[in-house]
């Protein structure tokens, strides 16, 4: 009978916990607006000086 009764007690913790679904979120809540920079497609630009940098061959890496 007494390990009925923990079971009910532990039961009865975990239902206080856990017996109902958390408050709900709006999705308004949940997005944020923000500008976007103008400045964005300038650090996007091509570079024709600086290309090699980015160039990557499996090739040239291995030294054939």
């Amino acid at each position: 009978m007494n390990k009925e009764h923990t079971a009910d007690a532990a039961a009865a913790a975990r239902h206080a916990r856990y017996g109902r679904l958390p408050e709900r979120i709006r999705f308004e809540e949940m997005t944020e607006g923000v500008e976007a920079e103008p400045s964005g497609a300038v650090r996007a630009s091509y570079d024709p000086e600086a290309a090699w940098k980015y160039y990557s061959c499996l090739a040239l890496d291995l030294g054939l």
